[in-house]
């Protein structure tokens, strides 16, 4: 789960949001989208924005073109409005669903809130949602560990000037490529899913090889410290290699292979995890 760009969901309408400037942004196409349900809530929107300069709202200062993720997977500039500008928005739009929606939209901008000032909000709610989607504590508390590192090695990236979308999925996919044989589009194609996020569908020692490749990657980061991007692609790749080793040592001695096709969309994980457990 990524904490600074995500979807969340109103009444079966999901919509984007973003993190910046210290709040979450969201995109005013899925606004329109949720309360009017049109099927043209560009063209919708369009009209709006005439409209709304003409009644004097300053739209300029209102309006952010903030990338957000399209259904084709790629990443682009969208309309994107805080939570005071979204308020005005939903007053120009006659639907029923305005009053719930207000409510709605201030209650996931305070949980948010919440979460920074306590951190463990966000995990607490994490779980809860993993619980219900019908995985284990075991494998959830892996999960987290993973995030928890995932953090350490973005930000080793950050400081290093890699700041692109692009750069930092080259990086990510060397590191995989490296422990698994395999980049994180082709580890889906081999687990038969598409869009799904490819850790929800890891199995508890895949998760915690992935843990490996990166928090390995992140500690050469720091004693490397290089400077170039094609340095930042050897060092991935070199903290890749160390998950490789312990995973094809550990396979050597079970006789049993890490990677597997195996996902969680038919059968959750928990329930999958015990009919593996029962005696034969």
């Amino acid at each position: 789960m990524d904490e600074k760009n995500s979807l969340v969901v109103f009444k079966g309408k999901k919509i984007r949001r973003t993190w910046f400037n210290g709040e979450w942004w969201f995109s005013v196409v899925d606004i329109v989208g949720a309360l009017t349900e049109s099927d043209r809530a560009r063209k919708y929107w369009s009209d709006l924005k005439k409209r709304l300069v003409e009644e004097g709202f300053e739209l300029s200062a209102k309006i952010g073109q903030l990338k957000l993720a399209s259904s084709d997977g790629k990443s682009y500039l969208t309309d994107c409005v805080n939570t005071k500008s979204a308020f005005r928005i939903i007053q120009s739009i006659p639907s029923k669903k305005a009053e719930p929606f207000k409510l709605w939209l201030a209650k996931v901008g305070y949980e948010r809130v919440q979460e920074i000032q306590y951190p463990e909000l966000a995990q607490d709610r994490m779980k809860e949602l993993y619980e219900q989607k019908g995985y284990s504590k075991s494998w959830i508390d892996k999960l987290l560990r993973g995030l928890a590192v995932r953090p350490n090695l973005t930000d080793e990236w950050t400081k290093r000037g890699i700041e692109k979308n692009e750069d930092f999925a080259i990086l990510t996919a060397e590191i995989s490529k490296a422990t698994f044989g395999m980049a994180p589009n082709e580890y889906k194609k081999f687990k038969g899913i598409e869009k799904e996020n490819l850790r929800d569908h890891m199995n508890d020692l895949e998760l915690i090889f992935t843990m490996l490749g990166e928090a390995s990657t992140a500690e050469l980061e720091k004693v490397k410290n290089p400077d170039r991007f094609e340095e930042h692609k050897k060092l991935s790749k070199e903290g890749g290699d160390v998950a490789k080793k312990a995973r094809l040592e550990l396979e050597s001695k079970t006789k049993r292979p890490i990677i597997s096709s195996e996902n969680y969309i038919q059968e959750p994980e928990r329930e999958k995890r015990k009919r593996l457990q029962e005696p034969e």
